[in-house]
């Protein structure tokens, strides 16, 4: 099991994250692409990598656009495993 994060981590861990966005008890981030293709693309990475994690974000498209939202559900909130998996998909999917 995964354990909750202090308020205080939460936000340097977001801070040190940069567009991510903090939505509750979730953490957010929207990403734009040229055009449906490569939004199809970027969601296929994610899933890979989130397999890997075996954590899996809530994602949401809208043609151009990819809506990924990270939470911890079976905690009720955030642990180091959101922003675990959302700053591997920073560094390692180019977007």
């Amino acid at each position: 099991m995964a354990e909750l994060l202090e308020e205080e981590e939460i936000e340097q861990r977001a801070t040190e994250l940069g567009d991510w966005e903090r939505e509750g008890d979730a953490i957010q981030k929207v990403f734009e692409f040229e055009d449906f293709t490569a939004a199809i693309e970027f969601v296929n990475e994610v899933a890979k990598l989130a397999n890997r994690y075996d954590h899996h974000p809530d994602i949401d498209i809208r043609w151009n656009k990819v809506k990924l939202v990270l939470a911890t559900h079976s905690e009720g909130g955030l642990t180091a495993r959101d922003f675990d998996v959302a700053g591997e998909i920073e560094q390692s999917i180019e977007y």
